[in-house]
């Protein structure tokens, strides 16, 4: 395990997001500090936290307040702990729980099917990608310790596909980011109950708007033009 700083992982993730269409407008100028980060300058690394916060506002603002991050080397024994994120289309394989390894044939006879929904066609892209290394090579997990189970909150499709591919192997197709907090159990993306989705949903009232594009585009006016003139 190596301890890394939260820059680093908002670094990562913004550069796994940047492809999606809430940053059209921010691609063709920020592409630089998405793609070749200076994790030394601290105004980069607060115009790259705004930015994913246009899109995963929401979800990072779940995550306790003393999440520590540690890059770490995951073993093909840990796979039994590693869960799906708890939403939305992994919810059809999860069948009680969201452990990735027993969903992984359910998802495995959606992919050999005929069917062309959204789910089983994305899975089938990012298979091709993963076998071009076309993908990032960055997951994201969070729990509470070294020895509890870990939810992904970014990967969830590269993983899905490598171990589609073969489980043994996935260790050495990523870089594994972990954010552990003995607090974790009060993030609705580790453990959804009535608890934390109600503190989701005070959340989002809270910050309804300071993920918008004019408070987005406020603060990355004022963060670059202080690191460089020229982006004033």
């Amino acid at each position: 395990m190596r301890p890394v700083k939260e820059q680093e992982v908002i670094a990562e993730f913004l550069k796994a997001e940047f492809y999606q269409s809430e940053f059209d407008l921010y691609r063709e100028r920020y592409s630089g500090i998405v793609y070749r980060p200076d994790l030394s300058n601290e105004h980069e690394n607060a115009a790259r936290r705004a930015l994913l916060f246009r899109r995963r506002g929401r979800l990072w603002r779940e995550l306790p307040r003393d999440t520590e991050w540690w890059e770490v080397e995951l073993q093909e024994s840990d796979l039994p702990r590693i869960r799906a994120f708890p939403r939305k289309q992994w919810r059809t394989f999860a069948s009680g729980n969201f452990h990735l390894l027993q969903m992984i044939e359910r998802i495995r006879r959606k992919v050999d099917s005929p069917d062309q929904g959204h789910f089983a066609t994305k899975m089938r892209s990012v298979a091709s990608d993963l076998k071009e290394d076309l993908v990032p090579n960055s997951v994201l997990l969070i729990g509470v310790d070294d020895q509890s189970p870990l939810t992904i909150v970014e990967g969830n499709h590269r993983m899905a596909a490598a171990m589609l591919e073969s489980p043994a192997t996935v260790k050495q197709r990523f870089r594994f980011y972990c954010g552990l907090s003995p607090h974790m159990t009060q993030c609705c993306w580790y453990q959804t109950d009535l608890a934390t989705l109600s503190r989701y949903a005070k959340n989002i009232v809270r910050y309804m708007f300071q993920d918008s594009d004019y408070f987005i585009q406020r603060t990355l006016r004022g963060e670059m033009s202080t690191s460089d003139p020229s982006q004033a």
